[in-house]
Parts: structure tokens; C-alpha cells; sequence
């Protein structure tokens, strides 16, 4: 049986439940400022709350699997549940966990994230193609075959990021321009939306790169880091239309009440929605 791809299916439901990616980042400090322990327990009260709050209404849950590892694999079963509660109330999940690496072992990271019968099964997944675009074969094969997707580093909003993706190749490409011309080649005559997706921070100013890739551009940078919807744009121009906005803290910090993150999400994707009808 043939799978939805998963670009198809990120289009559908940034169309009914609005552009927007909440990250579910259990950092010690949230916890505590949730009134939880940083521990097991205070990790699945955390997780949980965020997935009963949001996965029936926002688009995309994205958890970052770093902050379950931390706990072993007590923490890991926290993420796996977590992963199942939200895709089976509509979000799709996009881990956070930026794999990259060659040969063999991007494939068992594929078949860790990607493939439908593992526990960690997730709609999509972020990489780290500078090891070369090549490596992330084993990733992009097992997504075709899944329906998921893979979201690959472009131009991130971390500043020390710019050594290396602004860097020049070449032929006269930055290393980012390389990239997002790869994951075009990948998304070429998909339709409504390629399953390749690109991360580019929303504080970038002028992304100054060609984002016309077919495919969902990850925005981080909403909220804590300085960017705002308003900025969204000014960033992405003409590819507006396919920007997926990330945003953690802006709407953790609201919990541990529902209600506060229900009304969090609700507020950025109307503000998200303006601005790009506006553009």
C-alpha cells in the first residue's frame, strides 16, 4: 500500500489547523518553573500536558529528543509515548534529534525515526547534511518509503552556524545554497508539497539564498530568540506560503495550565496566518 507522502499531508494540515510547529523542549528550568522535579516524573507530567493540551489543534509537535536522552532509557520511553499520544490525536511529529552521519549508521538512525514499525516512528525528522548531501540517502530512501519527510539544516539561527553554511564551494555557492539546491532536486514535481524540507532560522534577516526548494521551510526562532511572525516576510519572500514557524518557549513558558498553552498556540497562529496573508 502506497503512503501519503508526507509533504501532502504537512500541507493539509497547515491549511486546516494553521502554519505553526510547537517544540516540546523539557529543559530543567521549564520544569521548575512548571513546579515539577527535574526527573522522570516531572518529564512525563511535562510531555503529557503539552500533548493533551495541543495535538488535537496545532499542526506539527516537535519534541526535542536531546532533552528525553538525558534521563536514559526511562526518558527515552517517555519520548515514545509521547510520540504515540500526539500522532494519534492528529499532530504530526517531527523529532528533533539532527542526525547525520554515513553509510550504515545513517541507516539505522532512518530505521530508528522513519521506519513505521519502530517505537520512535516519527512523521518526520531533522538532519545534518554537511557531511556531504549524499550521506542523508539512507534517510531520504527510508522517508519515500514511510511517507515521512526529513527536514534538512540549511541556514540555522545559531550565529556560529555561519562558518560553515555561508562558507563558499566551488563552483561559487555558499555550502547552504548547495544544500537547498539538493533538497529541490528531491522535491522536484511533488505535489501539493515535496517531503524535503529545509531548516532556516526566522532571524536571519534576508535569508539570501534561492528558497524555492517545492518543499516546508522550518522557521526556529520565534519568541525567545527576537524573531517575530511580523519578521516572516522580510525572511522568506516569496516562499512565504511554505514557512513553518517553530516556536518553544514562546508557548511552554505559558504552562502548566492548559488553557494558557491552548490560548499560546492559538495566538501565534493567528499572528502567523496574518502575516503571510498579508505578504
Amino acid at each position: 500500500m502506497t503512503c501519503e507522502p508526507f509533504g501532502a499531508r504537512l500541507r493539509r494540515a497547515m491549511d486546516i489547523r494553521g502554519p505553526l510547529c510547537v517544540g516540546i523542549d523539557p529543559h530543567a528550568s521549564l520544569l521548575t518553573s512548571w513546579g515539577l522535579n527535574d526527573d522522570i516524573a516531572g518529564l512525563e507530567r511535562f510531555t503529557l500536558t503539552v500533548v493533551e493540551a495541543l495535538a488535537d489543534r496545532v499542526a506539527v509537535l516537535k519534541p526535542q529528543s536531546a532533552f528525553f536522552e538525558r534521563f536514559g532509557s526511562r526518558g527515552i520511553a517517555v519520548l515514545e509515548k509521547g510520540v504515540e499520544e500526539a500522532r494519534a490525536a492528529g499532530a504530526l511529529v517531527l523529532m528533533d534529534a539532527k542526525r547525520g552521519d554515513i553509510g550504515s549508521t545513517m541507516g539505522a538512525y532512518a530505521a530508528t525515526y522513519l521506519d513505521k514499525d519502530s517505537p520512535l516512528f516519527s512523521d518526520a525528522l531533522t538532519v545534518s547534511p554537511y557531511l556531504g548531501f549524499g550521506s542523508l540517502r539512507p534517510a531520504l530512501d527510508a522517508a519515500v518509503l514511510s511517507g515521512a519527510g526529513v527536514f534538512v539544516l540549511g541556514l540555522t539561527s545559531n550565529p556560529e552556524g555561519a562558518e560553515v553554511q555561508r562558507a563558499t564551494a566551488a563552483d561559487g555557492r555558499s555550502l547552504a545554497q548547495v544544500m537547498l539546491d539538493h533538497v529541490a532536486a528531491e522535491n522536484e514535481d511533488a505535489e501539493p508539497l515535496g517531503s524535503v524540507g529545509v531548516v532556516i532560522g526566522a532571524t536571519l534577516g534576508d535569508a539570501g539564498v534561492d528558497l524555492a526548494v517545492n518543499g516546508p521551510l522550518l522557521a526556529p526562532g520565534i519568541g525567545a530568540q527576537g524573531a517575530t511572525p511580523a519578521d516572516l516576510p522580510g525572511v522568506f519572500g516569496a516562499a512565504v506560503g511554505n514557512v513553518l514557524p517553530s516556536v518553544s518557549r514562546g508557548v511552554l513558558r505559558h504552562g502548566p495550565d492548559a488553557s494558557g498553552l491552548r490560548e499560546a498556540a492559538e495566538r501565534l497562529t493567528d499572528e502567523v496566518r496574518a502575516a503571510v496573508q498579508e505578504s
